[in-house]
C-alpha cells in the first residue's frame, strides 16, 4: 500500500462499498462518512507499518471496528451494531470473503429443505414472495415466515461464528 497509485485505487474501489456497510451500521451519513474516511486516512499514515494481504476484509473489519469504537466511546449498545454487521453479511453474501462464504454455507446446510429453498429463492435468485409462493405452492404468509425463520436461525449461527470474523479476514489472501 506504500505506492500512491495503489492507494488510490484501493480507495476508488472501495468507498462506496466501505460508506454503505458503514452507513447501514450508524444510521448516520456524515458519522458513516467520517468513519470511512479515517479508515483511509489511518491506512496512508501507516503504510509503511502494515502487511496487509487481503485488503477488503482489512478495510471491512477495519471500519466495523471504527463504528464499534464509536459507540463504545459514546456509550451505546454494541449489541445492535452487531445484529447489522450480521444483517449485512446476510444480505451480501454473495460478495463476502471466500472463506467466511463456506461458513455461512454450512450455517446455510443446516436450514431445514424447504425454507432454505425459500431462503435461496428468496436472496440469491431475487424473486418476489409471491413468485415464491407461486412456484412451491404455498401460501404468501408461509414464505414469510419461512424466511424470517431461516434469516433468525442463521444470525443466531453467525452469532456462534462471530469470534472467528477477524481470523477469517487476517488469513484471506485477497490482494498479494
Amino acid at each position: 500500500m506504500k505506492n500512491p497509485e495503489i492507494f488510490n485505487q484501493t480507495y476508488t474501489t472501495y468507498w462506496k462499498k466501505l460508506n454503505a456497510f458503514s452507513y447501514t451500521m450508524t444510521q448516520d451519513k456524515d458519522l458513516a462518512q467520517n468513519i470511512v474516511q479515517d479508515v483511509f486516512v489511518d491506512l496512508w499514515e501507516r503504510k509503511e507499518d502494515l502487511n496487509i494481504s487481503a485488503i477488503e476484509p482489512y478495510l471491512f473489519r477495519a471500519v466495523k471496528n471504527q463504528v464499534f469504537k464509536h459507540y463504545q466511546n459514546n456509550r451505546f449498545d454494541k449489541t445492535v451494531l452487531e445484529d447489522k454487521f450480521e444483517d449485512y453479511i446476510i444480505d451480501n453474501f454473495a460478495t463476502i470473503d471466500p472463506e467466511l462464504t463456506d461458513l455461512l454455507y454450512s450455517l446455510l446446510d443446516k436450514l431445514p429443505e424447504k425454507r432454505k429453498e425459500v431462503l435461496l429463492m428468496y436472496k440469491f435468485q431475487d424473486m418476489s414472495i409471491e413468485q415464491i409462493a407461486d412456484e412451491l405452492g404455498i401460501s404468501k404468509q408461509t414464505v414469510k415466515n419461512q424466511i424470517s425463520a431461516a434469516l433468525k436461525q442463521l444470525r443466531a449461527g453467525m452469532k456462534e461464528i462471530t469470534w472467528l470474523l477477524p481470523y477469517l479476514f487476517l488469513s484471506s489472501k485477497f490482494l498479494r
